[in-house]
């Protein structure tokens, strides 16, 4: 109900007040737009200098400068990773079923024997 009288007595005051545009209206929001400025502010370069560091990242990359083989990925070094990843999945997956398994690595505190139990309790 108060919803319905508000909108009828905001009807009653327009018919008696001067016309004044709503604020979501073109003539308010053409009125409080900025004009646009004269000049385009980015077609000047900027007034400080740049840092070397921040010029290097959006300096290109030349292709001399760039090698087409990364040194330091190895295809030894790879096989060696895929045989070694292989054997700690398996290793996990017997743990989780409960299943001990032989797996050490070079500098382990513990050899390869430590988890053959020839004693019977």
């Amino acid at each position: 109900m108060r919803d319905v009288i508000a909108r009828a007595l905001s009807w009653v005051l327009s018919l008696f007040s001067p016309h004044r545009p709503g604020r979501h209206s073109v003539e308010f929001l053409a009125a409080r737009t900025p004009k646009p400025a004269d000049r385009d502010p980015w077609a000047e370069p900027w007034p400080t200098p740049t840092p070397d560091h921040v010029r290097a990242l959006y300096t290109p990359l030349r292709g001399e400068d760039v090698a087409l083989a990364r040194p330091y990925v190895l295809a030894e070094t790879t096989v060696q990773l895929r045989a070694l990843t292989r054997e700690r999945r398996r290793a996990a997956a017997l743990a989780a079923m409960g299943m001990d398994y032989p797996y050490t690595y070079e500098g382990a505190p513990f050899p390869r024997t430590a988890f053959v139990t020839g004693v019977s309790v």
